[in-house]
């Protein structure tokens, strides 16, 4: 990139995080303003570029958003704000803006993350030059992957895999997604791994218990499962990180991710600790006669705050 300065910007459907990118050196001015205070991208990053930038100083810029890129319209997956690329670019008078989803930025990263932004979490060595995935929740379920290219280089995948058919391991899985069934029109993996699938969980273990669901947030729902203060909180905070094994094993499965899997989005990392002794990597590997895969590849969680502002300083500069 040249001397002026760039404008990189993860866009989830709650909160969207600003920095300011130089030629050299790391993510500057990062801020996090949360996206019902905006219309959308274009107010909200004027109102960042006006409170740390000179007009003008800012040339080009680079989103990550959690939804699918098909073309120049952009409507996020779980936010009212929806976009026009090339609208936004004029509007914020930038000579190019790329877009890209939120979990190719993140793994973008990967390959560029310090050991102590990472927490393993089983399984041996990477292999070299084998495919790489990436996926984590958060107000939706983020999924992507890396894939080596023949040159040397690494393609990063835009995926909507948050959206696959919610598998069940056990009859306990399958009794629980038979009640959301009976209430979601498709119970993705994304309906009950993420924040408000966590609430969708701890909803169905309250009514297969004849319960009342007394808590309708994450927050509240994870705090009191990871304390012990009430059983099905800590039930559904159980199901939800075994639940996340097995569709992260498919995951690598499916890609061949014998480099690793990384675990990611802005859920985890609260509950690192409660994470690691779940039944995660339990579920990753029980896959039958493709265990013995699975065991050497190693997972990590992904613990620096913003990833994919790694992986969107390399696109601003590339």
């Amino acid at each position: 990139m040249s001397d002026a300065a760039a404008l990189i910007a993860d866009i989830g459907g709650t909160h969207v995080r600003f920095a300011v990118v130089e030629a050299e050196g790391p993510p500057l001015e990062p801020m996090t303003m949360r996206c019902a205070d905006y219309h959308g991208p274009a107010e909200a990053a004027k109102a960042y570029l006006a409170a740390v930038r000179p007009a003008g100083t800012v040339t080009r810029a680079a989103f990550a958003v959690a939804s699918a890129i098909s073309g120049d319209r952009i409507d996020l997956t779980n936010s009212p704000w929806g976009f026009s690329v090339e609208e936004t670019r004029q509007r914020l008078g930038f000579r190019r803006l790329d877009v890209v989803n939120d979990f190719t930025a993140v793994a973008l990263s990967v390959r560029h993350l310090a050991p102590e932004d990472l927490r393993k979490l089983g399984g041996g060595e990477p292999v070299p030059k084998t495919p790489i995935a990436v996926l984590g929740p958060g107000t939706g379920l983020g999924v992507s992957g890396l894939v080596p290219a023949a040159d040397g280089s690494w393609v990063a995948l835009a995926t909507e895999g948050g959206h696959i058919t919610m598998p069940a391991a056990d009859e306990r899985d399958s009794a629980l997604l038979s009640y959301l069934r009976a209430r979601i029109d498709h119970v993705s993996a994304e309906r009950v791994l993420s924040g408000p699938g966590l609430v969708h969980l701890y909803e169905a273990v309250a009514a297969l218990g004849n319960r009342s669901a007394a808590y309708t947030t994450p927050d509240a729902i994870s705090q009191r499962g990871l304390d012990n203060s009430c059983p099905l909180c800590r039930e559904a905070l159980d199901t939800f990180f075994a639940m996340l094994g097995t569709v992260t094993g498919n995951l690598a499965l499916t890609m061949g991710a014998r480099g690793g899997v990384f675990v990611a989005g802005g859920i985890l990392p609260r509950m690192a600790d409660a994470f690691a002794a779940s039944a995660f990597r339990r579920r990753f590997e029980a896959k039958g006669r493709f265990q013995a895969y699975l065991a050497p590849i190693p997972t990590w969680l992904v613990i620096h705050p913003h990833p994919a502002f790694i992986g969107l300083v390399g696109l601003v500069r590339g």
